[in-house]
């Protein structure tokens, strides 16, 4: 009998310590369906973040490198360049790449470095408690939004994949989520062309990832889910920005 589904050989069989719903466990899967699918475990190596994925390097069968926070494209810029045969890519929270690191991911994404980046966007702070973040949505409640975000005080979320668009540097940007099987589908074949991008020898490629926290956005697993689809996609269009040519992410 044909088995069409497996355990990926990416990803270590390891209890992760993520919440209940939240949806950093499917990313990871596809992120090693994507390793496992190009055949390039043997040399891939992966930065993690400080936040909700600061574990990142126990759940991965590949090499890892853990990152101060917000730097990790900085680190992944460094890894690249003394082992170019690398496939590198860097996993990181809103919070670690939207705020403090702001300054390293734009200048990656401009100097074309020939890296990966999988950016998950929850809205939030969510390791340290629930505090707002650079892409916190317009009056979403927050422990240091209690009233919810003020853009009169503290200004409009970032869009990232809108911003990094607007640099000739990078060569693939896309936003998906992972809110309904439909979309998980669309998210892995992102994430596989972003890696094949770097393979390739392209130059940078990130994907945004709307995820879900329902811990510290006070519901539940499915109404988590409901909210990505409702509040998070409308503001956040999901769609690709920049693509390379002759690059697919998919079998079409």
């Amino acid at each position: 009998m044909k088995k069409i589904f497996a355990y990926p050989r990416a990803l270590a069989k390891k209890r992760t310590h993520y919440c209940p719903g939240c949806t950093h466990g499917i990313i990871h899967r596809l992120v090693a369906e994507a390793i496992d699918d190009l055949e390039i475990q043997e040399r891939t190596i992966g930065i993690a973040p400080v936040g909700c994925a600061v574990l990142a390097y126990e759940y991965f069968d590949v090499d890892f490198q853990e990152a101060a926070h917000g730097r990790a494209p900085a680190v992944a810029t460094g890894v690249k360049r003394v082992h170019p045969e690398a496939i590198v890519f860097s996993y990181q929270g809103d919070g670690d790449l939207a705020s403090i690191g702001m300054a390293e991911i734009i200048h990656a994404a401009t100097r074309g470095e020939n890296i990966t980046v999988i950016f998950v966007n929850n809205t939030v702070y969510g390791m340290t408690g629930g505090q707002m973040a650079p892409t916190t949505l317009p009056g979403q409640k927050t422990t240091t939004s209690p009233y919810g975000r003020d853009t009169a005080t503290v200004g409009y979320p970032i869009r990232v994949c809108e911003l990094l668009a607007t640099l000739d540097g990078p060569a693939y940007l896309e936003r998906v989520s992972v809110h309904d099987p439909q979309h998980i589908i669309k998210a892995g074949r992102a994430i596989r062309k972003a890696f094949a991008t770097q393979v390739a020898g392209k130059g940078f490629s990130l994907v945004e990832v709307l995820s879900s926290c329902p811990t510290n956005w006070g519901m539940t697993p499915t109404q988590s889910l409901n909210h990505i689809k409702e509040t998070l996609v409308p503001y956040y269009p999901l769609g690709v920005y920049r693509a390379p040519e002759e690059v697919t992410g998919d079998d079409e």
